[in-house]
């Protein structure tokens, strides 16, 4: 089964943006933990990263076509982005939302708010890049 990874804006700054948030590993390695994980729970893993909310949405819309089930770290755009919302909507394959932080935890009460949420069959926050390991071995475990 082919998964997109898809990640929103700044999270190709991972290893140098507030590390004491967001941990130490690098985007990069991120990419290879994801792949390798992937490998071994028999996934296709696709990992990508935008700063730019159309081209996520064009993402989107494709996954939305191909039914190809998607995990995504939006980022900020999660917590306020109705066009996000709205792509998210129409997907028909498994969505799973995943956060580094726990957003519910977080001091801004802006990130408290999810517009993916409610279109994901699971979220997993708050383990560093382990809820991208989580968020894979569900969408293994055929959800």
């Amino acid at each position: 089964m082919r998964v997109l990874v898809l990640n929103g804006p700044n999270l190709g700054r991972l290893g140098r943006r507030q590390p004491e948030i967001y941990g130490t590993t690098t985007y990069d390695e991120l990419v290879a933990l994801c792949v390798d994980w992937g490998r071994r729970l028999g996934l296709e893993v696709e990992v990508r990263q935008t700063n730019h909310e159309g081209e996520l949405l064009d993402w989107l819309n494709r996954a939305a076509d191909e039914q190809s089930p998607v995990v995504l770290n939006a980022a900020a755009w999660s917590h306020y982005s109705y066009a996000l919302y709205d792509a998210c909507a129409q997907l028909t394959a498994a969505l799973v939302e995943v956060h580094l932080s726990d957003p519910l935890s977080r001091p801004e009460a802006f990130r408290h708010t999810s517009v993916v949420s409610e279109h994901a069959v699971a979220v997993y926050a708050g383990h560093g890049t382990d809820s991208y390991r989580l968020a894979l071995e569900h969408l293994a475990r055929g959800a």
